[in-house]
């Protein structure tokens, strides 16, 4: 099933939140009618973009090779073992650090955040900001659904012994924000986004909560999906102006450059 009714490629499954409504809680409701019943189809078209793509499937592929190679060579020689016994001799992570990493590391943290974000700017009539969060939040069901379904299928125990360890839901979803954030906003909130997830990723494997190869495939899949999925749908814009379709009362079509002041 294709939503191109509903999500066509043009159309960036966008709706316009400057409804006649007052800006507050009217506004809020209004984009949510109209943005929360296209949330689905949009998963399901950004899922089928993401791996269907070649370069994408090739490198999901290797992630996924390698991930087999450094976990299943013979015990106390894989790559993951060796890994994981370094860290049980070397602890560097305070206790307010660990717990600090794993919260803001969490995928219900990153969607109640991003929830967050779209109520404001919803609220405020921000129709850019607004797109930006649902676009996250796009990205973040299509991680999550994904690591939840190869978590069940491979369904094998954690350095700690907890089940469901491959890949690092953790690792994908931080990895997915700093992907996002990196497309929207540069190098600048990129780089240090990139930053957090890859100490996310670090504390998953120093506290025996996930082996390196389940770090390793899910920073691979959360960079691809954040990047597919923001590469689509971000905003084309010129010296900060946003470039727009524009058609005109005489039938006139071309492009305008909008910002908001």
């Amino acid at each position: 099933m294709l939503c191109l009714v509903a999500c066509s490629d043009t159309a960036f499954c966008r709706i316009d939140a400057n409804a006649p409504v007052e800006q507050g809680w009217a506004s809020f409701a209004y984009s949510l009618d109209k943005d929360g019943p296209l949330l689905p189809c949009r998963i399901w078209n950004g899922a089928g973009e993401t791996f269907l793509r070649l370069d994408n499937a090739t490198a999901l592929a290797l992630a996924g090779g390698a991930s087999i190679l450094m976990h299943n060579e013979p015990a106390d020689l894989s790559i993951d073992d060796k890994i994981a016994r370094h860290f049980d001799d070397h602890k560097n992570l305070s206790e307010f650090a660990d717990r600090s990493l794993d919260f803001v590391g969490g995928p219900g943290f990153h969607f109640g955040v991003t929830g967050l974000w779209y109520g404001l700017a919803a609220a405020n009539k921000d129709d850019l900001n607004r797109e930006r969060a649902w676009t996250m939040m796009t990205a973040l069901s299509i991680t999550g659904v994904t690591t939840l379904a190869l978590k069940a299928a491979v369904d094998n125990r954690t350095p700690n012994d907890k089940p469901w360890a491959w890949p690092s839901g953790h690792t994908a979803s931080s990895f997915t924000v700093a992907s996002v954030l990196d497309e929207f906003y540069g190098p600048w909130v990129g780089i240090p986004a990139y930053g957090m997830a890859g100490l996310v990723g670090y504390r998953m494997m120093e506290t025996g909560d996930h082996w390196a190869s389940d770090v390793l495939f899910g920073g691979v899949l959360g960079w691809i999906v954040g990047h597919t999925v923001a590469g689509k749908h971000k905003q084309l814009e010129v010296a900060g102006f946003e470039v727009v379709p524009y058609f005109g009362d005489s039938g006139a079509s071309g492009i305008a450059l909008v910002r908001q002041f």
